[in-house]
Order: C-alpha cells, then structure tokens, then sequence
C-alpha cells in the first residue's frame, strides 16, 4: 500500500467517524442538558449547510459528505449515493432504502432535534 493510499484510508476512516458521530450528536445531544448550547450550534449550522450552501451546491449539500465522497473516489468506490445517510447504511447495515424516504426521515428527525433544542435552549423554564 503507498503513502497516499494509506492517507486515502485514513481519511475515509475519519470521516467515517467525524462525520457519524456528528450526526449522532446532531439527533441525541440535546438529550445532556451541559451539551444544550453545542447541540443547538452543530444543529444550526448543519441547516445552514443544507439551505445556505444548498442555494449553489444543492439543497442538503454538506461538505463533509463531499469531502468525504472524494477520498472514496480516489480509493475506487463508484456509485456513491446522493445521501450520506443512504452511504451510512448501505456501507454499516447493507442496507439500501429509498432515496426519498431516507432524505424525508433524515429531514424529520433532524427538524424534531431542531426544534426540541430550539425549545431546550430559549423556552424551557430553567
């Protein structure tokens, strides 16, 4: 294996576990009340990705998928899916849904968790 492919590797792997781990903290981090400000944060500007960003790379568009589709690429993979969500699941689950169904769930889940830190952070009585 060269250099630059084990780079290639150990990106893939990074962004494997960055890139899931925010997303597990995007949906559950609301859940520990010390995250509640960082939660809100992360959340915020994920939309801003999908919606700012998405006005000249496409609605949902997120660097890190991209930057991440790249290092695939690079190391061969084709096909890749419009969603990382679908990638996540067919690449961990061997799992292949619908690409509608899993960029609807993916917007519902991350609106639900939008909107429980909206209300954590500037409604509930402390």
């Amino acid at each position: 294996m060269s250099e630059n492919e084990f780079l290639l590797h150990l990106g893939d792997y990074f962004f494997l576990v960055f890139h899931t781990g925010l997303i597990l903290f995007n949906l559950f981090a609301w859940l520990y009340k010390p995250l509640l400000k960082w939660h809100f944060f992360t959340i915020v500007i994920t939309f801003a990705s999908w919606g700012i960003l998405g006005i000249w790379y496409g609605l949902g568009y997120c660097p890190l998928t991209d930057w991440h589709f790249d290092i695939l690429r690079k190391l061969g993979a084709q096909d890749l899916p419009n969603s990382y969500i679908s990638y996540l699941l067919q690449r961990i689950f061997s799992l292949s849904l619908a690409a509608d169904l899993v960029d609807a769930l993916t917007l519902g889940f991350a609106l639900a968790a939008l909107i429980v830190s909206v209300y954590l952070n500037f409604y509930k009585k402390k």
